[in-house]
């Protein structure tokens, strides 16, 4: 049984087949454009193939409440062309298959809940911190989801005291997002992420930041791992920063038995999206 994922991002959608076994039978990037042009490359790429099922993770904001008028469709996005989509509707019509449609982040956190860094527990978070901030949770197997999707790349942190910059948010400055995503580094510093020193001031603000955001989830949530990823995680020394902070921040109110198993790298290779995407599907099949 081949099974169709789609990993749907503002720049691009991986679209991917793959087998029973999660092994890759075909794959395809496609630059993301205008929906329509950008759909029926996914498309015809799909067609190639005999696919059961097509699970899909993508940017947002989605409606993801199966009881709205407008189930499945990309809202109040930053890209013009997509707003107010109906990506799901428009899926189903073109491919003839039963469609799962998730955010980008849950699907990761599912990839990574399933065949990666989170096998060994019952609960995670997944959060991914690149162009933007956002962020997955599974309990039991399942993706959460209330009216809609979690939105945590949006909440709102303390700002360090002598901390003028103004976010790069336009909703809300100083979330977590428009505080230390990769755009917002890069507006801090003056250049890309990649090329600021590891010893540079900068990395201790951001892992502050992204520390405070990861004890509040924990108080909210509990969950039993977070896992972070994304681009601005490539930066491997930001790792024992953030547990550094973190455990300060926490002041053992909660204990975490060890806090570099609790807050962990993923394991998926940056494939988590695409391998939660066909989980989503496998999981519709069924």
């Amino acid at each position: 049984m081949l099974i169709g994922a789609i990993e749907a991002g503002g720049t691009k959608f991986v679209c991917s087949v793959l087998n029973e076994s999660n092994e890759t039978v075909d794959k395809c990037i496609i630059k993301t454009k205008k929906p329509a042009e950008t759909l029926n490359e996914a498309a015809n790429f799909f067609r190639g193939h005999d696919i059961e099922s097509l699970g899909v993770g993508a940017f947002g904001p989605i409606d993801l409440n199966a009881k709205s008028n407008t189930y499945g469709m990309i809202k109040n996005t930053p890209k013009k062309d997509w707003k107010n989509f109906p990506l799901l509707e428009e899926l189903k019509k073109m491919l003839k298959v039963p469609v799962a449609l998730d955010t980008d982040v849950n699907a990761a956190c599912l990839g990574e809940f399933r065949f990666g860094a989170a096998q060994d527990v019952d609960s995670a978070m997944y959060i991914t911190v690149g162009t933007g901030v956002g962020a997955g949770f599974v309990k039991d197997n399942q993706v959460f989801k209330g009216f809609s999707h979690p939105e945590m790349g949006h909440i709102k942190v303390k700002r360090i005291a002598d901390d003028t910059f103004p976010g790069v948010c336009p909703y809300h400055d100083d979330c977590i997002e428009g505080l230390v995503s990769g755009p917002a580094i890069e507006k801090r510093a003056g250049v890309k992420g990649t090329d600021i020193d590891k010893n540079d001031a900068v990395w201790e603000t951001v892992a502050y930041y992204i520390a405070q955001a990861l004890v509040n989830y924990t108080l909210v949530l509990s969950p039993e791992r977070i896992i972070i990823g994304g681009g601005v995680m490539k930066q491997s020394h930001l790792y024992p920063m953030i547990r550094k902070e973190f455990a300060r921040i926490l002041n053992d109110y909660i204990e975490i038995d060890d806090v570099n198993e609790y807050i962990t790298e993923p394991l998926m290779n940056d494939d988590q999206g695409v391998i939660g995407a066909a989980a989503l599907a496998r999981d519709i099949s069924r």
